[in-house]
């Protein structure tokens, strides 16, 4: 189980205190895909921060199963995310002097052989297969993020966290990313942040935030089709 308790995260400016999470408790059951919306500030990409270890919460704990990370060194955390978590951030953070399989396979807790044949074969799902050989200079924007979608998977992770992994994509580059990601719920967690209900279509549960607080979980289905009506939608009901 992935999840936090009473989890609130402030930042401190002088003597003003500003809430990116406020009280917020979840928990996520594994082989599951969830999405997580709501309006730019709300603080969707503060709970995954705080639900994968990213960032410890100023208030309350988070956890994965029985490892609570505020009860455990910085380096154990640390250790936590690379062995069972695998990330796909807004910007891809891909190394420019290795070629795009390297990128990849660089992410694997050994790199042989099946490394590189499991790198090859997320590259390929991903429509990347003619890309292998090339540099990072040479991609667009959505071409380096779906380089960063295939290396997040290279070490089996038990939980994959995507930060608006289609954001530089165009429409069908960005169905294709999603759905790799929600076909990784056979082996484990996927937890996706992102503006774009069409993008969570196929999720198992939407996650609503305002303001930092976590107001309403919802079944996909549920959601508007615009990005802009979920934040023109008035009050919704407390979990």
């Amino acid at each position: 189980m992935l999840g936090c308790e009473r989890a609130s995260l402030a930042y401190t400016d002088g003597e003003r205190t500003t809430y990116a999470l406020r009280d917020v408790t979840v928990t996520l059951a594994p082989g599951r895909f969830y999405g997580i919306m709501g309006p730019s500030g709300s603080g969707k990409s503060s709970l995954l921060y705080v639900l994968s270890g990213l960032k410890p919460p100023t208030e309350g704990s988070a956890r994965f199963g029985g490892f609570v990370y505020n009860q455990h060194s910085s380096a154990d955390v640390t250790r936590l995310r690379r062995e069972k978590f695998g990330f796909v951030f807004q910007q891809p953070f891909l190394m420019s002097y290795l070629t795009v399989a390297e990128n990849v396979v660089l992410a694997a807790p050994q790199v042989d052989r099946a490394a590189r044949d499991k790198a090859a074969r997320f590259l390929d799902d991903l429509g990347l297969s003619d890309m292998i050989h090339k540099f990072p200079s040479q991609l667009s924007g959505g071409e380096k993020q779906r380089v960063s979608v295939a290396r997040a998977m290279m070490n089996d992770p038990e939980v994959i966290f995507a930060d608006e992994p289609t954001a530089s994509l165009d429409h069908a580059n960005g169905h294709r990313v999603v759905d790799t990601l929600a076909a990784w719920r056979t082996r484990g967690t996927v937890v996706v942040v992102t503006h774009d209900p069409e993008m969570l279509a196929d999720a198992d549960e939407v996650l609503l935030l305002r303001d930092g607080v976590l107001v309403e979980s919802r079944p996909p289905e549920s959601l508007p089709s615009e990005p802009k009506a979920l934040h023109r939608t008035g009050t919704v009901a407390p979990i």
